[in-house]
């Protein structure tokens, strides 16, 4: 028996490990978004201060393992092999959830999703206990004052992280303006001997709380003492800036930038370990519990000696700060999850992730009829004066001329976001209220983008959407925690150790499934990555915009036609899930001319000043192509959604008929990417008379069938999807032949 539990704590520290990889991969976020987002140092640079701020952070964490003990529930109410349940069901829907999230690259707090997982397994036991033993209540199996104040915390960290964001944004962007070189003289070592004392303290609190190697008089003499060390700390830090800004001429914005990073790094590993490693060592305790008391059985032996203090040694937290620091620089979904925080606060529009919704439109309508109501208040002289802080023109010219290496938004934001997100977690952790840092660091965030007038009219709706969804998708967590985490512990208390062995193998599937999934998705953006054209100076010549065009029209026409002609031949066959893939690859292909289409803008107003002229052409080609490339939509849909029902499909005469017809479309598709690929445009005139064949093809098919529907010899399904593969694949043809003459006024215009 004694072997089986033995294995069970070794399948814990397994699945701790992949927790640990799974959990940094989303809680990267927390300490890398300000950094990276105002490019304040080299990445390797913010990576190697980030694993530092880990590795530090990893040995203050010894105090934090009791809340995965006895937190949530009560030790002292379950047998030891009742305990094992819970941190088994708990591991396992831990790595699963934290997976999913990281594939679709979602922040989501590891904390609350530890503490449901916990409460939902819990709850579980506890409810057979209660069903085989009524004498004792639920309740007393349940923690249920940490669990509400957990909810509790959510919901205050949510609004005030946000609003505090918002209204310190304000005031230092009011104070220091986005041209903020000139006031950084004489405010720079003010502004930084705040911040940074703030940093010190946030690192004194937070990590002298639970640091492994530190007594009990240390951590009393920095609690009672706090009020100084602040005050000292200002005076010191502002000092050491002031002279570092005259004499070596130190960039004072990206120190406080870079010493938030480490904070907040420390911070993530000091407070989240407990969520990856905490389950499995307290699985390892009860076990060492277990296997020294002599004759006892895993069901009778009650856990109560789990509800007193145990340290956690500090060789087991370094080994999990260097598991989390490996991760940090090899998870490709790490830096998903970062692009996500980014996207949403950015300070320029762009390609937005998110949708319109509803509920975001309305709150844009009402804060534009707010913001209306307050220009009649406010005196114009302080609207305008307030204006001209906020104008960021200078800031996005300046932005623009460094491409792809521009910021999302500056160091004076950036260093806002550590601030504020070091000073609240300081404030929550000395008054024990629960917190999460994720919800924190993000929600100040999006404040803070919100108040430098980031979220303008062309893009609001959408990041309130991505908000929405990302704050939508913190309760889901607590929701779909609590439920898994419950029906995982039941199965492994009816099935035993098959039942686990079976779960663990799910959720490696699991994670190989989402691996792979989240591989093909990279591999999608790289190649829609591939389409942007290469800058000299920041600015984008017109001989590069004719040499992309006609590489990512070739390319797109090629593969239109492999895709008609093998739309045709699945449908034909009857291949459910050949028509299923060429659907999903035409979409891909559709997001590919989606962006090219997107990326107009960008282009023209890149675009020499010279070349502007040529604009006008590209835009049609781009747009004909689109065109193109989307009546393939609206013929391989239906054509699976029609064997997907399981319907009739064609007669032979009508498959004759459209193999006839995929013959000399498929050629004419071929003839025009070849006429582009060469840039011989001498044949035009004979494809404009093969567009005439087919069209008179089409329309003699589209006869015949009027025809079989007058005799009664078709169905009304079969009859509708064969009329619309060939209007479709009309509409297509008329859109070729415009793009063909588009392109061949490109190049006759550069060539002038």
């Amino acid at each position: 028996m004694e072997n089986i539990y033995f294995i069970l704590v070794i399948v814990l520290f397994a699945l701790a490990i992949s927790d640990l990889v799974v959990g940094v991969s989303n809680d990267a976020v927390n300490f890398l978004n300000s950094a990276i987002g105002a490019k304040a140092a080299p990445f390797k640079v913010i990576m190697i201060i980030a694993a530092l701020g880990i590795l530090f952070g990893a040995t203050f964490s010894s105090g934090m393992m009791e809340v995965a003990r006895k937190g949530i529930f009560n030790p002292q109410y379950f047998y030891f092999s009742e305990i094992m349940i819970i941190f088994l069901a708990v591991m396992i829907t831990d790595v699963i959830l934290l997976d999913l999230f990281n594939t679709f690259g979602m922040p989501t707090s590891t904390t609350v999703s530890i503490v449901f997982e916990l409460l939902g397994a819990a709850v579980a036991v506890a409810l057979i206990k209660v069903m085989n033993n009524p004498e004792i209540p639920l309740s007393e199996y349940i923690n249920t004052a940490k669990a509400l104040a957990i909810i509790s915390g959510i919901l205050l960290s949510v609004v005030i992280s946000f609003s505090v964001g918002a209204i310190v944004q304000f005031f230092t962007r009011v104070l220091f303006s986005f041209n903020y070189s000139k006031r950084l003289k004489y405010l720079g070592a003010l502004w930084g001997g705040i911040a940074i004392s703030a940093i010190t303290y946030f690192i004194l609190i937070k990590g002298a709380k639970g640091a492994s190697f530190m007594d009990s008089a240390a951590k009393e003499w920095i609690k009672g003492n706090s009020f100084l060390i602040l005050v000292y700390s200002f005076i010191g830090w502002t000092i050491i800036l002031q002279v570092a800004k005259l004499i070596f001429k130190v960039d004072l914005l990206k120190i406080i930038v870079l010493a938030g990073t480490f904070a907040l790094a420390m911070a993530f590993a000091g407070n989240d370990l407990v969520n990856f490693i905490g389950v499995p060592l307290a699985g390892f305790e009860s076990f060492k519990i277990f296997n020294a008391t002599p004759g006892a059985a895993p069901d009778g032996l009650l856990m109560s000696s789990l509800a007193g203090k145990v340290k956690t040694d500090t060789y087991m937290l370094i080994i999990a700060g260097i598991i989390m620091v490996v991760t940090l620089w090899t998870s490709k979904k790490a830096r998903g999850v970062v692009k996500t925080s980014l996207a949403l606060s950015r300070q320029h529009e762009g390609d937005e992730r998110f949708g319109s919704s509803y509920f975001a439109r309305s709150i844009v309508r009402a804060s534009i009829n707010l913001s209306n109501g307050l220009s009649v208040i406010v005196p114009a002289g302080i609207r305008n004066s307030i204006s001209r802080q906020f104008d960021s023109s200078a800031y996005e010219e300046e932005r623009q001329k460094l491409g792809e290496d521009a910021p999302n938004f500056d160091m004076i934001r950036a260093s806002v976001n550590l601030v504020v997100a070091s000073i609240l977690i300081a404030i929550a952790t000395n008054m024990k209220l629960p917190l999460s840092t994720t919800y924190v660091t993000f929600m100040v965030a999006m404040g803070s983008s919100l108040a430098d007038r980031a979220w303008g009219r062309e893009s609001a709706v959408y990041r309130i959407t991505g908000v929405l969804s990302v704050i939508g998708g913190w309760f889901f967590t607590a929701f779909s925690a609590f439920t898994v985490a419950f029906i995982v512990a039941l199965i492994i208390s009816w099935s035993g150790p098959v039942g686990i062995f079976a779960l663990v193998i799910l959720a490696a599937y699991i994670m190989f499934r989402t691996h792979a999934m989240h591989k093909k998705t990279e591999s999608e953006k790289t190649e829609i990555k591939d389409i942007e054209i290469e800058e000299v100076n920041g600015e984008i010549l017109a001989e590069k915009v004719l040499e992309k065009c006609k590489v990512s029209v070739s390319d797109t026409l090629q593969k239109v036609s492999t895709l008609y002609g093998q739309t045709i031949h699945d449908f034909e066959a009857e291949d459910r899930k050949g028509l299923k893939n060429i659907s999903k690859e035409i979409a891909t292909l559709n997001k590919k001319t989606k962006k090219l289409k997107n990326n107009v803008y960008t282009t023209v107003r890149k675009l020499q000043e010279q070349s502007i002229d040529s604009s006008l052409y590209y835009v049609q080609v781009l747009d004909y192509l689109r065109e193109t490339a989307h009546c393939l939509t609206f013929i391989a849909d239906p054509c699976f959604q029609h064997i997907d029902n399981n319907h009739k499909v064609f007669k032979p005469e009508q498959f004759e008929d459209l193999n006839n017809l995929k013959v000399v479309v498929t050629d004419l598709l071929d003839t025009v990417t070849q006429m582009i690929t060469s840039g011989d445009y001498a044949g035009i005139d004979g494809l404009l008379e093969k567009q005439q064949n087919v069209l008179e093809t089409i329309r003699l098919n589209r006869k015949a069938q009027l025809k079989r529907i007058k005799n009664d010899k078709a169905g009304t399904k079969v009859s509708m999807l064969y009329l619309n593969i060939l209007h479709e694949t009309q509409n297509m043809l008329l859109h070729l032949i415009n793009l063909a003459k588009a392109q061949r006024d490109f190049v006759d215009f550069q060539s002038k």
